[in-house]
């Protein structure tokens, strides 16, 4: 953990006050009496440059950073490392986070005005074009990688910080970790950039302002971006409804799997979302519109969290809300996600009512490598029960009668990785194994093949409907989620008690005849 630097100096610089830390920094505001500027201060983790080479690339990445002069792109006016604490300043932005906008309208169960989701997409784009332009990627798109100002332009921070730490052993417990639901496939997978990589992301985030949530959740990393690799997208209308069709088809060929489906660059994304607006008929402000319950008084908001960062001068000296002017990951302490619910909820209109929070049912969680152990280690130990009583008994008639039990320990497995990883699609097989080892099972142990004439029909309800109850499930990604443990564990269960059943069936038969 950083120690707090408040009150002390840093190189020329005068640390006043933390704004907010995230897994890889902690960010400050500053004074530079000779320049008589308040500026951003954010101090990298002092452990990630314990290994070679971090201070090169520091120094590279910093000085590359530093060159980028757009509106949409905060500016970095120093970087440096001071009695081995690295750091860079940047100007300080007054505004909040994408992210924390994103909250404030989940609060009151609110969409972003679609005018301002294509207000803050385009800025975005233009500032994307002229770094791509300079040879520079952002690799970290992301809701708190996304300042909106008070003057209502949206302004890319972080820029520079993935490519710093990326080559650091931190890169997976820390900035990986906070940035999968927003990584591209080829940057998960292979650590592979191009401007593509960033068009990918922006993606993302365009969905999440669209539909109030990501398309690709899971518990662990691993299936976050297995679903990044290999899920279809949740299409945003099933979602939100409203959002016009021509929006929803720029939304999708952002998120294509393969680079060369997407948009090639931040100009030509830049001009298919302009034809889409047009083509929707949607009014596209000059600014990105700021909610009327944030507009609150500054006494009030001085007394408590509001919004974050940006100004440059002793003019701009008024700072209203100690929090991260863009966190360079998603690991934030849970007092900041909570100051961002609770001031959302302060400037609620008394016409919203408080809602208690409804208790939920919490799953005890499972890692995906411990179901895959756990699925192999339930087969075998159903086929060496089988192993054993045919040989205690001497009957190894069970085997005959009971090979269902196959099926239905496969069946078992797949219900626990199903628990685990929520991957709704392991739902298809996992209830053609358990239905066809019910029916098999049934056929084996009573020997009563004949009645396969008219069992079989009962495949034509049993395929067609596994595929189209978990797709359906698949296209509501936030009930896929809440459904995806309980299937898990129903199947999980049935197929052991059916295993259970058959085998002693099968010894019963294989016994008295």
């Amino acid at each position: 953990m950083l120690a707090s630097l408040q009150g002390k100096e840093l190189g020329r610089y005068q640390v006043l006050e933390p704004l907010g830390r995230g897994g890889m920094a902690q960010v400050y505001r500053a004074y530079h009496p000779q320049l008589d500027r308040y500026v951003a201060i954010k101090v990298l983790r002092p452990d990630l440059a314990e290994e070679d080479e971090f201070l090169a690339r520091f120094q590279r990445e910093a000085k590359a950073v530093a060159g980028l002069c757009h509106a949409s792109i905060i500016r970095v006016f120093d970087f440096d490392v001071w009695e081995g604490t690295f750091y860079m300043v940047t100007e300080l932005l007054e505004g909040d986070t994408l992210r924390a906008r994103l909250n404030s309208y989940r609060a009151r169960d609110e969409h972003m005005p679609l005018g301002d989701v294509a207000r803050i997409v385009l800025d975005v784009l233009d500032g994307l074009g002229y770094a791509h332009g300079e040879g520079m990627i952002h690799r970290d798109i992301k809701p708190a990688n996304i300042m909106l100002t008070k003057r209502g332009q949206a302004v890319l921070v972080d820029f520079g910080i993935a490519q710093i730490i990326g080559g650091t052993r931190h890169t997976v417990a820390g900035a990986l970790m906070g940035t999968l639901n927003y990584i591209a496939p080829e940057q998960g997978l292979e650590g592979r950039c191009d401007p593509r990589s960033d068009i990918y992301s922006l993606g993302i985030v365009f969905y999440e302002m669209l539909t109030q949530s990501t398309p690709f959740d899971a518990d662990t990393p691993l299936a976050v971006l297995m679903k990044h690799l290999h899920d279809p997208l949740p299409l945003p209308r099933e979602v939100n409804p409203t959002i016009p069709a021509a929006v929803e088809r720029l939304v999708a060929k952002c998120v294509a799997k393969r680079p060369e489906d997407r948009y090639q660059g931040a100009e030509e994304m830049s001009l298919a979302l302009r034809q889409a607006v047009d083509e929707a008929g949607i009014e596209l402000p000059a600014h990105v519109s700021r909610p009327p319950w944030l507009d609150v008084d500054d006494a009030t908001r001085s007394s408590g969290p509001g919004s974050v960062a940006v100004l440059s001068g002793a003019d701009r000296a008024k700072f209203s809300d100690p929090r991260l002017a863009g966190d360079d990951t998603d690991a934030i302490p849970a007092r900041l996600l909570a100051a961002e619910h609770r001031a959302a909820d302060e400037g609620k209109p008394p016409d919203h009512p408080e809602t208690p929070p409804q208790p939920r049912l919490t799953w005890p969680a499972l890692n995906t490598g411990s179901s895959v152990v756990a699925a192999v280690v339930l087969v075998i130990i159903c086929n060496l029960a089988m192993v054993w009583l045919g040989g205690i008994s001497g009957r190894w008639g069970i085997l005959k009668r009971g090979w269902p039990t196959e099926m239905l320990a496969v069946s078992m497995g797949l219900g626990v990785i199903l628990y685990a990883t929520s991957s709704i699609w392991l739902l298809i097989p996992a209830a053609i194994l358990l239905g066809n080892g019910v029916i098999f099972a049934y056929c084996a142990v009573t020997g009563n093949w004949h009645h396969w004439a008219y069992l079989w029909p009962l495949e034509l309800l049993l395929v067609p409907g596994s595929i189209w109850l978990t797709i359906w499930l698949a296209r509501r990604r936030a009930l896929s989620r809440q459904v995806s443990r309980p299937l898990g564990c129903v199947i999980g269960l049935m197929s052991a008690i059916w295993c259970l059943l058959v085998i002693l069936a099968s010894l019963a038969r294989s016994v008295f005849g």
